[in-house]
């Protein structure tokens, strides 16, 4: 019987896979590794600090600078600005805000507002906040900032729905920013938010459109009634002391006065009982010293003098007439 055909031999060819797994196995290791390490530090800004924690459990407060964290999600590091101020706007929206809280989506209808009066008003206001307490700011509450903001505007409604609309339009303001501010940090307190409100300005307080040019009229003659009186006020400020101080110059004259006439009558007297003195003493001289001392103050007083003998005869020729006559006037231009 012929053989059977001989069947053709093959090379058995062994596939080398070593190589290639390790270097599957070796690329991915290298590449977590190298993320691990960058993954391992990060950075906190100075006006951040850091809240740490380790598998979602709080480990503490890095301050700002460079830091190490153990990489893979196993510690994480969330951001918190404590040191910047933060602004919550009420009834009306500012373009580019980096705050996504800062506005809210329905600007009208924070605005609208009812009064103790049971009349309309639209209040546009501003608060300023930060951080107080960055753990209690990221676990205490949910969502902080809207938080916050509901807060506000429910304290703020209130606040106003106990004054009239003339008070929240005009003289209360700054009684509502303050006590509105001052039951907002009472909150604050008994919540834990961990923020603080520092300041809360009313920016734009409004009627109802409909009314508004009424209420326009009403402020306008509030401000002539002022202007008014602080006018008044001013013309009093300034007629009232000048006729004080005439009047206290009047007086003090009048007391120098009559001191002075007091002392000269005291010292006439003093003087008069002086010369009675010497006068009992001495009556003949005395009198003399008195006539002389008389004629020598009234004989000035008299201006020209002319002394006759009994015996002068052609008086008229010695006379000159025109003693004590100073020049003659310039006659009168017509």
């Amino acid at each position: 019987m012929p053989s059977p055909p001989s069947l053709p031999q093959f090379r058995s060819t062994q596939l080398k896979i070593g190589p290639i797994l390790r270097v599957l196995v070796v690329i991915p290791v290298i590449v977590l590794l190298i993320s691990g390490v960058f993954s391992s530090f990060y950075t906190v800004s100075p006006e951040a600090v850091a809240v740490v924690q380790r598998f979602g459990k709080f480990t503490g407060i890095a301050d700002p600078g460079l830091h190490f964290k153990i990489p893979f999600g196993i510690d994480t590091a969330t951001l918190v600005p404590i040191r910047r101020q933060l602004k919550l706007e009420f009834g009306f929206a500012t373009r580019g805000a980096t705050n996504p809280d800062q506005a809210s989506e329905e600007p009208d209808r924070e605005r609208d507002m009812v009064t103790g009066d049971l009349n309309a008003a639209q209040v546009e206001w501003i608060i300023q906040y930060g951080i107080s307490d960055p753990k209690d700011f990221l676990f205490n509450v949910r969502n902080p900032g809207p938080t916050l903001r509901d807060l506000t505007e429910s304290v703020m409604r209130e606040v106003v729905g106990d004054r009239t609309v003339d008070e929240v339009l005009t003289i209360g303001r700054t009684e509502i920013e303050t006590e509105t501010l001052a039951r907002l940090q009472q909150l604050m307190a008994k919540i834990n938010m961990g923020l603080r409100v520092e300041q809360i300005q009313l920016k734009n307080v409004n009627p109802p459109g409909p009314v508004q040019s009424s209420f326009d009229e009403v402020n306008r003659a509030q401000q002539e009634r002022e202007q008014m009186i602080n006018e008044a006020n001013g013309e009093y400020n300034r007629i009232i002391p000048k006729a004080r101080g005439l009047a206290e110059q009047k007086i003090s004259g009048a007391e120098g006065f009559a001191v002075q006439r007091v002392n000269e009558a005291q010292g006439d007297v003093t003087r008069f009982q002086q010369m009675l003195e010497q006068y009992e003493k001495a009556p003949a001289i005395t009198k003399k010293r008195l006539y002389f001392e008389t004629m020598k103050e009234v004989l000035p007083r008299l201006g020209g003098k002319i002394i006759l003998d009994e015996d002068a005869k052609q008086f008229l020729p010695l006379m000159n007439l025109n003693q004590g006559i100073g020049p003659a006037a310039p006659p009168a231009q017509r």
